[in-house]
Order: structure tokens, then sequence, then C-alpha cells
């Protein structure tokens, strides 16, 4: 639930206790208008949706559109944009997995990231944040230089155990709405490379701890066979005053951007 100009907005309890992903349908399990759209030879595809005003309990009619657009320098690059008609709640993000090895058929241990961050939320049992900002020094959330993600992974740390692994908000070094350079991911063996760019304050890493399912050519995907970096706002924002605010207010315009930058090295 969340508080908006002291009227309290219930929300479906998908991932009791909590809320997670937008709700029992959230805008990745809707449909969505398309359209091809940018120059020949380099199309963008611009996706459209209008969630109205109650739609799983948030308040305002929200128009939302999500531009992909593949570039000739192999940037992937995603424009968020919203405007809604009452005070919302808007907090977008992006939850592909990615495995630069070998298309999920072994972990993703021996990958090498860096994040720019010093800090990431600290959460409870449940993986909620609890509004506390906990240094990454010394911890097994160090990546302020390259590391192999399995490094840590196992620690005995209680941040760690809460997770089964990464699932956690990284607060990053950014000033401001510029693109910035959140995070690198270097595969050892095919020397292939992910830089993520976003005009986003955190990122969540994510290492598929509870993953089990059968995808693209019957690979059979296993726990850490794949990483996430979602750029976002820091989650639950809506109920700690501390973390920078989600809402959008009426006649405003949401925007954000995020780039998955791929390469070799």
């Amino acid at each position: 639930r969340f508080v908006l100009d002291g009227n309290t907005y219930e929300l479906a309890t998908n991932q009791p206790p909590h809320h997670l992903h937008g709700g029992n349908k959230g805008f990745a399990k809707q449909v969505w208008a398309a359209e091809i759209i940018g120059q020949e030879g380099q199309p963008s595809l611009k996706l459209s949706y209008t969630s109205l005003d109650g739609e799983e309990g948030y308040p305002g009619n929200l128009d939302c559109t999500v531009t992909y657009s593949f570039l000739k320098n192999n940037e992937l690059v995603i424009e968020y944009q919203a405007v809604t008609d009452k005070k919302t709640i808007v907090n977008f993000t992006n939850h592909a997995y990615f495995n630069l090895k070998d298309g999920g058929r072994t972990p993703i241990d021996n990958h090498l990231l860096k994040i720019n961050a010093n800090a990431f939320t600290a959460v409870d049992s449940t993986c909620i944040p609890t509004g506390e900002l906990m240094a990454v020094d010394k911890t097994p959330f160090d990546f302020t230089t390259l590391k192999p993600i399995g490094k840590d992974i196992q620690a005995q740390h209680a941040q760690i155990k809460y997770g089964n692994g990464y699932d956690h908000n990284f607060i990053l070094n950014t000033n401001g709405r510029e693109l910035f350079i959140a995070a690198e991911v270097i595969e050892p063996n095919t020397r292939r490379t992910l830089k993520v760019l976003t005009t986003e304050p955190g990122v969540q890493l994510y290492t598929a701890n509870w993953l089990d399912i059968k995808g693209k050519s019957n690979i059979h995907y296993h726990p850490r066979s794949a990483f996430c970096l979602e750029t976002q706002h820091f989650p639950d924002s809506p109920n700690q005053p501390n973390f920078p605010s989600t809402v959008l207010k009426a006649g405003e315009t949401f925007r954000s951007t995020t780039v998955y930058q791929f390469g070799v090295r």
C-alpha cells in the first residue's frame, strides 16, 4: 500500500505480504499497441498503453510509451515516457536476463561486474528495503572495481542470505538526470561486454536466484544462469521518505532512458 495526499491506496498482495511488479497483471502482462518508427535501416519499436484510473489499485489515467531502438553501434536504447491526470506512482524498469557466455547454459559466476555505487538499500528477510542505506565497502556488495559475480555470492552475510544471492538495489553515484554509466560486465572467455547507462538513480542486481524454467532451444535455465541489471528508482520508494520520489503529478511528464551497450573487448 501507499499514501498520497492523505489517501491510502491498497494494492494486490501478489507476492504475499507484498506487492510486486505492478500487481496481478502488471504492465509486463498487458498488450501494448505497437508502432514501428525511426529511420530506414535503423527502426525503433514504440509501445503504447493506457492504464486506467484504479487499475491494480493505482490512481489516475496513465498514458505510457516505451520505445526500443537498436542502433548500429550495438546499443539497445529504452526510452520511457508517461503522463497522468491524477497524482500517482510511477517506477518503470526492464527485467531482461543476460548471460554473455552461452545464453544460460552455464552459471554467470565468472562474469566480471562493476557497479558505480558506493551504497545499496538494505532489505529485511522478505527482501523489502528497510530504509537503511548500507555502504558496500568491506561487504560482498562491493563491485566498485571489476569482480566475478560469483566471488561472494555465497558469503555468510545476512543480506546475501535474505536474497539467496544478489537481489538488491544499488544507489548509483550519479548527481542528476543525465545518462550515467551504472554498470559494466565482461565475460572473460568470449570477451563479450555489456555497459549499462541510465538516467535513473538506482540499479537492481538480480542473479536469477530462483530461476527454474525452460527457455530458448529447450535450455533449462537454473538459478544463477543469468543476471539482471534493472535500472529504476528504489523499491518501496512510496513508503520510504528518504528515497528519491516516484510521485508523478497531474500534467507532468515522466521521462527515463536506459542504454544497454554491447561489445567485445
